[in-house]
């Protein structure tokens, strides 16, 4: 049987099976491992094989971050720092047009330093800024696209669960993609704020006026100060070389404990289960699907699909951008209708074998990817931030899609920016490692 089947019918008999079952709504994990599973058996491979690739795949170091970066991220929404931060950022931008909308682009920011998700972003922010926003005259749809489309920075800005992800799935350093993802977030946040500047300025949306001059914002910021020193400990202990990113989560989850047990004195045990409980259920699903996909990528190596997949796509063009252009609209297709992780683990095993065709950096490919992917959380019929933002505004989904265009045309545009200007990206990687 093995030797009747070439490996473009392997490849077409996974990923067919894998996609059936998608469509009769098995749930990602199962499709993949019970496509692997039939390639296997088809193959006549051992499938003892399966189980402990998935759990020497479940064991790796790096991979532990993960849980770890969830669970310090729910720590910090539990003792109610993402109030406090939403607070510091109001008080930085204040009365200025648009203020309230710039705040929570500020805030995605400061939250997506702690949490990773952008979901997470959403949830944990919306319930704030949008009925705030609404408040001082903001439309409903324009407060929640806002909040939606400031969520997308949450997994680029580091620390990052999608690039732990991609780390492990493309073999590359946690540290390095951590370090690129600063430029292109920075890149979205300040695209973003001119966008709100401008429209809230056309508008007649207005800020939060502040209390005091220079020293109360001085003075506000010194009140939510542990707060923001979560990232700076966290980043600062993976950057400086004195932890990894694994041992700088677990550092996180210590000072979160610290933080919201004695200074804030907002964490107790109740919530402190409830915390727990939700970065297990948080975090579940990505192991077994990361233990499914390393099974799957082994079958994809073996075979060398990536490698057939690599020759095809670079016989279309010779220009490396128009293949990476290609890559990117098959990456934005695809995020409509799967979610991040999934995306990352099904297909950085086939594009990267491309990538580096190309003469790209994998840091560099990773980034790319993920802020692509990132889009996807605006994007119907998926997108989890859109959903996360209507439940909570009530917003018309019409009426939340129309202000959402503009704000998915300057990602792209950001995306484009990265792919034409690697050096957004790989500027502190190379800088820090030489």
């Amino acid at each position: 049987m093995m030797e009747a089947l070439s490996p473009a019918n392997i490849g077409l008999l996974l990923f067919g099976i894998f996609f059936v079952l998608l469509l009769i709504g098995s749930p990602i994990m199962v499709a993949l491992g019970v496509a692997t599973m039939a390639c296997f058996i088809v193959l006549d491979i051992d499938l003892s094989l399966m189980i402990e690739r998935a759990f020497a795949s479940l064991t790796a170091f790096p991979l532990m971050a993960l849980p770890a970066f969830v669970l310090a991220g729910s720590l910090m929404e539990a003792a109610g720092v993402s109030r406090r931060l939403v607070h510091v950022a109001e008080n930085i931008v204040g009365p200025t047009p648009g203020g309230l909308a710039i705040s929570t682009t500020l805030s995605c920011v400061f939250f997506g330093a702690i949490s990773g998700s952008g979901p997470a972003c959403v949830a944990a922010l919306g319930g704030i800024l949008i009925p705030a926003m609404v408040r001082r005259g903001y439309s409903t749809e324009y407060a929640a696209a806002t909040t939606a489309s400031a969520g997308t920075i949450g997994p680029v800005i580091p620390p990052s669960i999608p690039m732990i992800v991609y780390a492990v799935s493309a073999g590359t350093s946690v540290t390095a993609l951590f370090l690129g993802g600063v430029g292109p977030g920075v890149l979205m946040g300040l695209i973003m704020i001119l966008y709100n500047f401008l429209i809230s300025k056309k508008r007649g949306y207005r800020g939060t006026p502040r209390g005091g001059g220079f020293l109360w914002v001085l003075k506000q910021i010194w009140k939510g100060l542990p707060a923001l020193l979560m990232p700076v400990i966290v980043l600062g202990g993976i950057y400086s070389g004195l932890a990894t990113p694994t041992e700088s989560a677990v550092l996180g989850v210590i000072y979160t404990l610290i933080v919201g047990f004695f200074v804030f004195r907002t964490l107790n045990f109740k919530l402190l289960k409830e915390a727990l409980v939700e970065a297990a259920m948080m975090s579940a699903p990505v192991m077994f699907l990361l233990g499914g996909a390393a099974v799957f990528g082994r079958l994809l190596t073996l075979q060398r699909i990536p490698e057939l997949l690599a020759t095809a796509m670079l016989g279309l063009s010779d220009s490396k951008y128009v293949v990476m252009l290609l890559i990117m609209a098959f990456l934005l297709v695809a995020g409509m209708f799967i979610d991040t992780t999934s995306n990352i683990v099904l297909f950085a095993p086939l594009f990267c074998p491309i990538a580096q065709k190309l003469g790209l950096d994998l840091v560099y490919f990773g980034i790319l990817m993920v802020v692509n992917l990132c889009i996807g959380f605006l994007t119907p019929p998926l997108g989890v931030n859109l959903f996360v933002a209507k439940n909570i505004s009530g917003a018309p989904l019409g009426g939340l899609v129309k202000e959402l265009m503009p704000y998915i045309g300057i990602l792209v545009l950001a995306l484009v920016l990265m792919v034409f200007f690697p050096q957004i990206v790989m500027f502190l990687p190379n800088l820090v490692g030489g």
